[in-house]
């Protein structure tokens, strides 16, 4: 891992790092897909012409503590550069994931779903890549999440067969959750659902 990375809850204080971490992974969305309610056709103009909406949602969630923006970030050595974020809200807050086609239905997601949270999205910086920051920030969710209330956190990440950009693992690479101990409740690849207990 990278020497001296710290995983901290995010907080208004991160505003600026966050930003700066988007802007340098060449993510418009910030972390706002999930809670978009257009078609797929409006979220991709969104993202090519209004990212600034984007990310003024954001903010405003970060300021206010919604769970829209809740998770965690990855801090450098100097505690002041983001080069992470993971997203880890509450099922609920996230439900347009398991709406997707993919997941809509599926017996594992059936029966009590308080205190689950998803892991829904992960972001490294790409001069920090490869060096284990998704999986310190995974393993960050297992120590932090509890004090929000989670008793259960679940991932949807790919597993792809053959090798893809790090931007198509956005929702975190698979190997991130298993060495946290996520074991997998839905196989379906290159899309297995993985959960671990609290």
């Amino acid at each position: 891992m990278s020497a001296a990375i710290t995983v901290a809850a995010a907080g208004p204080e991160h505003l600026a790092g966050l930003e700066a971490l988007f802007e340098a992974a060449g993510t418009p969305c910030y972390c706002r897909y999930y809670h978009f309610g257009g078609t797929n056709n409006e979220w991709l103009a969104r993202c090519s012409d209004g990212q600034g909406e984007n990310r003024r949602e954001f903010a405003e969630a970060l300021a206010s503590g919604s769970d829209e923006a809740r998770g965690l970030v990855a801090l450098a050595p100097d505690a002041t550069h983001v080069v992470g974020w993971l997203k880890v809200a509450p099922a609920a807050a996230v439900a347009k994931a398991y709406e997707r086609r993919l997941y809509k239905g599926l017996p594992c997601f059936a029966g009590d779903r308080a205190g689950v949270f998803l892991i829904g999205c992960a972001v490294v910086h790409p001069a920090h890549r490869r060096r284990g920051v998704a999986t310190a920030l995974v393993a960050g969710a297992v120590e932090l999440a509890p004090a929000w209330g989670a008793r259960a956190l679940e991932a949807l990440p790919r597993r792809p067969r053959e090798p893809v950009s790090d931007e198509e693992l956005w929702t975190g690479p698979a190997s991130a959750f298993t060495k946290n101990g996520f074991v997998e409740v839905h196989a379906f690849e290159p899309y297995p659902v993985l959960r671990r207990a609290l």
